[in-house]
């Protein structure tokens, strides 16, 4: 296999290309990138400044594929790149929280021994919520924006800013994984090649164990899963460990024996008996809760503190429990990170900036939301499981309506629990059905009377 050589010395970029397998050194070229693109698109720019970088470091090798790379963001027809100092970074991040911004990422592929070289770019549009001074200070006081185009980092805390993102997640990142895979496909190199064949190797070995065909019973349906319930739990530590490290918990036992009680009793009703669940509460004033691979669920403060009652609880408790039940984490996290980055977490392996890396982008990925029918699903199952447990499922009617009518009085929060879910009429007919109630007309619109400003 031939020598790959990353012309960049960014942390994020030697990240993704280490926890998806491929085998690479850093040789980071000397080539200032250009900012100001005159006659160029802005997909141009970033082409040639990736291509100046790996050319540079061409010029350094005898031998080997060269991978150059450049990112820009563009908002209001303004270039970003990095910030030269805190007070630049501020103003930037600042400006960026305003209105939707483009992320513009290009890559160089150059091989050395064939005197040939290709360019690709990508781009993905980010909605980012509007930031306090507060916010951003306390944003910085946790994570150096300076070696970030933009300021902030998606894969990170930053991550909690994001409303939504049309494209490619790990351009955000920096490095848009499927793009340079199809380019090195495109050119006849086959770098890869190592990494499939790790792949397709460890899934042959652990058949048994591992990649199966099972019956979903929340879905109904026979479904492909590449990891056995012991590696789904395994991952789910793994990224629990995380959580558990970068977060803090409340202090008040009596609060977090109410969530687990009522966890217990809608786990004991529940579609899925063969893994041990955990509830956490975390100690976050945003309304939000969040299920992992594995039994893990956390819901935050501010959720509990929004709650009338235990119905209402039950209802978001049972929401998150659909979710594991249906392996909805676990099917998004290996259609959306491939498999050996979620190999990292399953084993676990020793080296611990590989599996924080890969547990850090995978609660990401969490957070950034489900599909329409998998929330959908969710709510099914929640109103299925409340009314089983004993508690009245039409709290968690109460509570979407509670929700909704708040968040229409103001902008959309970081880490709220409308940020990635479906309308609230739609989840509400969805209970209804569930609970074998009359829909009617107003259970049909699945638009908000008043959007989010």
């Amino acid at each position: 296999m031939r020598n790959i050589y990353l012309a960049s010395h960014s942390k994020a970029r030697k990240k993704l290309l280490k926890i998806f397998g491929l085998k690479f050194k850093i040789l980071p070229g000397r080539i200032k990138e250009k900012r100001t693109r005159g006659n160029l698109s802005y997909a141009e720019l970033v082409k040639r400044n990736a291509l100046a970088k790996a050319e540079d470091v061409a010029a350094k090798v005898e031998k080997g594929i060269i991978i150059g790379a450049d990112t820009i963001v563009v908002s209001d027809g303004k270039i970003f790149g990095k910030p030269k100092d805190l007070k630049a970074a501020r103003l930037m991040l600042k400006q960026l929280s305003i209105r939707p911004q483009w992320v513009y990422t290009g890559i160089a592929i150059v091989d050395k021994d064939k005197q040939t070289s290709m360019l690709g770019y990508e781009k993905t549009k980010v909605y980012m919520d509007r930031l306090t001074d507060r916010e951003i200070s306390n944003y910085f006081a946790c994570v150096s924006p300076l070696d970030k185009a933009g300021s902030f980092d998606i894969q990170g805390k930053g991550a909690f800013f994001i409303r939504r993102i049309e494209g490619c997640f790990y351009n955000v990142i920096g490095l848009p994984l499927r793009l340079l895979y199809r380019m090195f496909r495109e050119t006849g190199i086959k770098v890869f090649s190592f990494v499939l064949m790790t792949a397709c190797l460890c899934g042959l070995m652990s058949l048994t164990s591992g990649c199966s065909t099972e019956y979903n019973i929340a879905t109904d349906k026979e479904e492909v899963f590449y990891y056995s319930t012991d590696k789904e739990v395994r991952l789910g530590e793994s990224i629990a460990k995380a959580v558990d490290e970068k977060y803090k918990f409340v202090s008040d036992p009596l609060v977090q024996k109410r969530v687990e009680d009522i966890g217990k009793k809608i786990v004991s009703v529940c579609g899925r008996k063969d893994i041990s669940y955990h509830f956490k509460v975390l100690d976050d004033e945003e309304v939000n809760a969040v299920s992992l691979p594995g039994g893990f669920v956390y819901i935050n403060k501010g959720a509990i503190d929004k709650v009338a009652n235990d119905d209402e609880l039950a209802g978001v408790l049972a929401h998150e429990v659909g979710h594991i039940v249906a392996r909805h984490s676990i099917k998004k996290l290996q259609a959306m990170m491939g498999y050996n980055l979620l190999r990292v977490l399953a084993v676990a392996i020793p080296q611990g900036g590989e599996v924080g890396s890969a547990a850090d982008i995978a609660f990401t990925e969490i957070m950034l939301g489900y599909g329409r029918e998998d929330e959908l699903l969710a709510d099914q199952l929640a109103a299925r499981y409340t009314k089983l447990a004993s508690y009245d499922p039409h709290g968690i009617i109460t509570f979407l309506q509670k929700l909704q009518e708040t968040d229409r009085r103001k902008p959309l929060q970081p880490k709220t629990y409308f940020k990635t879910h479906p309308y609230v009429p739609d989840r509400i007919r969805v209970v209804k059905q569930e609970l074998g109630e009359n829909i009617n007309f107003s259970d049909y619109i699945n638009i908000e009377e008043t959007p989010h400003k």
